[in-house]
């Protein structure tokens, strides 16, 4: 993998853990969209801001979204780069597959 500081198993492992809920996929696909702001999240989704901010907390602490604030709204985008990360991690178990099917069990 290209960036070892980023890819530490922590961030791998929590990135993966982001994406196992169905609500934050939700919030997911909307952000492929634009940037948004909680409201905006919280009425597309049709829930609260309490639970919609337990959500957001966990896909931010995975690094797969960042936060900015403007006045009394945060909005929320995309960090493409981390997506990118768990991708390679995933493509390279597909790389490996390759050499050790090449292999036979007597070389």
């Amino acid at each position: 993998m290209q960036t070892p500081s980023a890819t530490t198993p922590h961030l791998i492992a929590a990135g993966f853990h982001a994406l196992s809920d169905q609500l934050r996929i939700s919030v997911l696909e909307l952000l492929r969209q634009r940037e948004l702001c909680v409201c905006d999240l919280c009425e597309a989704l049709g829930v609260n801001q309490s639970k919609l901010s337990f959500h957001l907390k966990t896909l931010k602490e995975a690094g797969l979204v960042h936060s900015r604030q403007e006045g009394r709204w945060i909005y929320y985008s995309l960090n493409l780069p981390q997506f990118s990360i768990l991708e390679e991690y995933l493509a390279d178990f597909s790389h490996n597959r390759v050499i050790f099917s090449a292999r036979s069990c007597c070389d």
